[in-house]
């Protein structure tokens, strides 16, 4: 593109007369130019006159082949013989000429194919084992920071909304907003904090917290109403070896109205549903069930924990068994988002997650014990539909 005004020109000297211009000998030219060769010997420039078309084999003035044909010291013939061809006489070629050797031709070109062959028979066993040993690595790996992810065959079975039955239809987080978890069967998005980042599971997905502060999540709103049946559930792998550990709880304010996770029981880890039942969680009026003697450490674990608001009971489920229930006057309705990875007690942020957590759903309803197993077994039938779920697998 140019601004409208012509390039500046850069004209070239006239040449001297009888020069002959640029690039060609001084002088007028010779009687027939420069280049070819003419009947008279001379050598013309640009195409040759018409009726002397140049021809490769006319013999020259001497009687000799054009070309001429050369020899080397050794007076044998140039160009010399090559391997793969054979020097044939005939009427129209004179002195003979170069034909291919056609069945040595054929020899080198089979060679060829079968070296091709065995390469790509190699290239695929190589792209085979390659592709196995990295489909393991995603499915066992664990996040940036060392910490273990969960392996898939933890995945659950239970039912899911339509939208998610094929892995390329689900998406873990809101369109434009991969810090937003995706309610498949709500409104109700869950925040995450900086330390609780989305990763693969096998061709799904998972949330993996670091154990800091930061390893949270909450949402906009309550999402349990906790005067009412209740059943909330995850899939948890806890890679920390001592300490709270707090999958799920609801409240923001001085305390929580109830939490989902680990805890120290008599010195040693075990999975705990607490809820408050008192105003500002007082330690008197907290309730507990506890899953004690189970592995915590680095094992795929099904949680789920019930309110029955008619029998005015808790109980908690692991791996689909009844670990405990116990009585509870009705639970104090605390202020506040349900929250991941992190729990309010007197006024303080506890229990930050460290692990993997997926499968995060909640129900309008307590499950019984024969549902509860189902459940596990990926047989509930007919499907409770949850009022909420994050993470489906």
């Amino acid at each position: 593109m140019t601004d409208g005004t012509n390039p500046p020109s850069h004209p070239q000297p006239e040449s001297a007369p009888g020069s002959g211009g640029y690039g060609f000998p001084p002088g007028p030219p010779a009687q027939d130019g420069y280049g070819y060769p003419t009947p008279s010997g001379g050598y013309g420039y640009g195409y040759p006159q018409a009726g002397q078309q140049p021809n490769p084999y006319q013999q020259d003035a001497g009687g000799g082949q054009w070309p001429p044909s050369q020899q080397d010291a050794g007076g044998d013939q140039w160009p010399p013989s090559q391997p793969g061809f054979t020097r044939l006489a005939g009427p129209d070629l004179p002195g003979g000429s170069q034909q291919p050797d056609w069945e040595a031709m054929a020899d080198r070109s089979a060679a060829e194919r079968r070296k091709k062959r065995l390469w790509m028979l190699g290239g695929a066993v190589t792209v085979l084992a390659l592709l196995a040993g990295g489909g393991t690595f995603f499915l066992m790996g664990g996040d940036e920071d060392g910490q273990d992810a969960q392996p898939s065959n933890s995945a659950s079975a239970s039912p899911e909304p339509e939208d998610a039955k094929g892995p390329a239809a689900y998406t873990a987080t809101v369109a434009g907003d991969d810090t937003l978890l995706r309610d498949s069967y709500g409104s109700m998005g869950i925040r995450l904090g900086p330390d609780l980042k989305v990763g693969p599971l096998g061709k799904r997905f998972q949330v993996i917290g670091k154990g800091s502060g930061n390893s949270w999540g909450q949402s906009a709103e309550p999402v349990v109403d906790v005067t009412k049946s209740f059943t909330v559930t995850a899939r948890a792998y806890n890679s920390a070896a001592k300490g709270s550990r707090i999958v799920m709880s609801q409240g923001d304010g001085e305390s929580f109205s109830f939490e989902l996770g680990v805890n120290e029981v008599n010195g040693k880890q075990a999975w705990i549903f607490r809820v408050q039942t008192g105003d500002k969680g007082a330690a008197a009026t907290t309730r507990t069930v506890t899953a004690e003697g189970l592995q915590m450490v680095k094992t795929p674990t099904l949680l789920m924990a019930t309110y029955d608001a008619e029998k005015k009971a808790i109980a908690l489920y692991v791996d689909g068994k009844k670990a405990g229930e116990t009585p509870v006057p009705p639970i104090w309705q605390a202020p506040g988002p349900l929250q991941l990875g992190r729990s309010k007690h007197h006024n303080i942020w506890t229990g930050p997650w460290q692990g993997a957590l997926h499968s995060v759903k909640t129900y309008d309803m307590a499950f019984t014990a024969e549902q509860a197993a189902a459940y596990k077994e990926g047989k509930l039938d007919p499907s409770p539909k949850p009022t909420h779920a994050w993470l489906l697998t």
